[in-house]
């Protein structure tokens, strides 16, 4: 059975493919029969699948040690020729458009391809090509220079991911000096991190101007092919997350800083919940995969055969190595059909936390595997519904990963994936401000950064931390730099996940059964789209937060934090 490892990469042959893609897109919109126009949209399809196939195996295999020289190469060559590629996707979409047969080609592929490509056709022009060249190569140099952080504590080296278990330590001194000495890092690459963003901005705000637009906000939308809301609906989300979930954060803090017995509580006692210490996975990573393994088996049959899928082709890469980039995340490889899991564990209850929240990802595309290459996938905010839906339907067997921890496990799980609200919403209100008015300085983004945290999070106070109190946490969140708009997306997510906590509690095979019919659904429909066809209801419509935020302050209320 052939392994990860086997997965064979070749750069592809540019030329080659570009006469061929250029060939097939000539069949379609062009005047031919409806059935050649079919075949070759279906070709296109096959060799975007080889180039994707190439792309992921290479940014793969690039994350997995960002010192190897090859594929750092390699990926080069995909910043390089990336954008080049996507102009063969605008002619693609151009001329599916113009087809005479679009009434029969979107009872073959669906109407949404069509819809998702009106907006794509508005977020390329050839001549944007060295500006996205420009964009990708900051992105990489992003990843390049958190990935690069050796921070030294308390006689070793750490990465970022590794400072995770100093800087939730039961002892409030070694989480003091774990968070200043990774503020240092960042510190001490201020300029990079000011001059890596100010560029990113710069470049985008050009883009979005030569494509017509008046800044980079809806042209960021537009990217992420949102079809049925706008920045004024994600304006009327954020109010509610403001007026209903901030003041129960706020709760929620001032209970655990009296759990803690501090009375001042600092930014670095706020990844501390308990003074026995956070709930801890009680065994390393070949344990937690091992019981991983039993759960999917027993939760049922179509995740049985998904997670022995990943096992058998070796398509988990957990451990956290020095070189290797940091966070988690989720691709997949369409040429061998294969999911792909990546992540950094480091001994905390996080290790449990991305392992189901990835799987959640892997699950969904698994389950789509069949669709057009279009639909394998949702757009983002749909597909994080999966992976933190996932993360509840795992609570009848997270028992068997954290033993005594258990009730200490859930109280925090379901404590921090509310109290992440707050913070969500304001990376989306910072981006807003910042692509509004491209023109502010580094010093007044992080000033911008600061108010709008003293908004949502109150009670977050830096201490003798300086270089965090001028506003400077934002630094170490990707997404702000590498997928700007995206971050919202988790938010939106988090209200249908908890959606599905209220549903698992009420009946558990009844909320199997529809987070497995809305896998299976992938990208077919928008997100609106989804949450219709799974019974979800709309964040966007002012009072949801409200009502599915009782529930959540019930279970919560009802638990005595005390005594865990």
């Amino acid at each position: 059975m052939e392994k990860f490892n086997d997965y064979k990469y070749e750069r592809p042959d540019l030329e080659k493919l570009k006469k061929e893609l250029s060939e097939q897109i000539e069949l379609i919109g062009t005047g031919k029969d409806q059935q050649t126009e079919i075949e070759a949209i279906r070709k296109v399809f096959e060799l975007n699948d080889y180039i994707g196939t190439q792309a992921n195996l290479v940014a793969i295999r690039n994350s997995l040690n960002t010192t190897d020289a090859f594929y750092e190469k390699e990926q080069e060559f995909f910043d390089e020729n990336g954008p080049h590629l996507q102009q063969y996707e605008h002619q693609f979409i151009e001329h599916c458009l113009k087809s005479e047969h679009r009434k029969a080609l979107e009872e073959v592929f669906g109407s949404l391809i069509f819809i998702r490509g009106e907006l794509a056709q508005k977020t390329f022009k050839p001549e944007i090509i060295p500006d996205m060249q420009k964009e990708n190569k900051l992105n990489t140099e992003y990843g390049k220079l958190i990935a690069s952080a050796k921070i030294e504590f308390q006689g070793g080296t750490y990465n970022l991911s590794q400072m995770a278990p100093f800087v939730q330590d039961k002892d409030r001194e070694v989480r003091h000096q774990a968070q200043l000495a990774v503020s240092k890092f960042f510190s001490d690459n201020e300029a990079k991190f000011d001059r890596i963003y100010d560029d990113m901005v710069k470049v985008r705000t050009e883009i979005a101007k030569k494509l017509g637009y008046e800044n980079f906000v809806q042209l960021g939308y537009d990217r992420f092919g949102r079809t049925d809301y706008d920045a004024k609906d994600v304006k009327t989300y954020r109010d509610q997350i403001f007026e209903d979930i901030v003041p129960l954060v706020t709760n929620l803090t001032e209970r655990k800083a009296k759990r803690l017995g501090i009375e001042n509580p600092k930014s670095y006692d706020l990844a501390l919940s308990f003074l026995s210490g956070n709930p801890t996975p009680k065994g390393d990573r070949k344990w937690q995969v091992a019981i991983a393994k039993k759960m999917y088996e027993e939760m049922s049959p179509q995740t049985a055969e998904f997670f022995n899928f990943m096992l058998d082709h070796e398509l988990l890469e957990l451990d956290s190595k020095p070189g290797k980039q940091g966070g988690g995340y989720c691709t997949y490889i369409p040429e061998y059909r294969s999911p792909f899991i990546f992540a950094n564990f480091n001994g905390t209850s996080h290790d449990v936390d991305v392992l189901t929240h990835e799987a959640g990802h892997a699950f969904q595309v698994y389950q789509s595997r069949d669709l057009i290459p279009e639909y394998r996938w949702p757009t983002m905010e749909a597909a994080e519904i999966h992976s933190m839906s996932m993360e509840f339907l795992a609570w009848p067997w997270i028992d068997q990963f954290f033993l005594e921890d258990t009730a200490k496990y859930k109280f925090t799980h379901l404590a921090s994936s509310v109290s992440f609200l707050p913070y969500g919403v304001l990376v989306d209100e910072f981006q807003h401000h910042i692509y509004e008015n491209p023109e502010l300085s580094p010093d007044e983004r992080k000033a911008l950064w600061r108010k709008l945290e003293k908004k949502y999070m109150p009670f977050k106070d830096y201490g003798d931390d300086a270089f965090m109190e001028k506003g400077t946490y934002w630094f170490r969140q990707g997404h702000i730099f590498e997928a700007p708009f995206y971050y919202i997306d988790y938010t939106l997510a988090q209200v249908c996940a908890f959606q599905y906590w209220i549903k698992h509690q009420e009946n558990r095979k009844a909320a199997l059964d529809s987070y497995l019919a809305l896998c299976r659904l992938g990208g077919s429909k928008s997100f609106l789209g989804l949450l219709e066809a799974s019974n979800l209801k709309n964040p966007f419509q002012k009072g949801t937060v409200k009502d599915i935020v009782k529930p959540i302050k019930a279970y919560l209320d009802s638990i005595d934090d005390s005594k865990l």
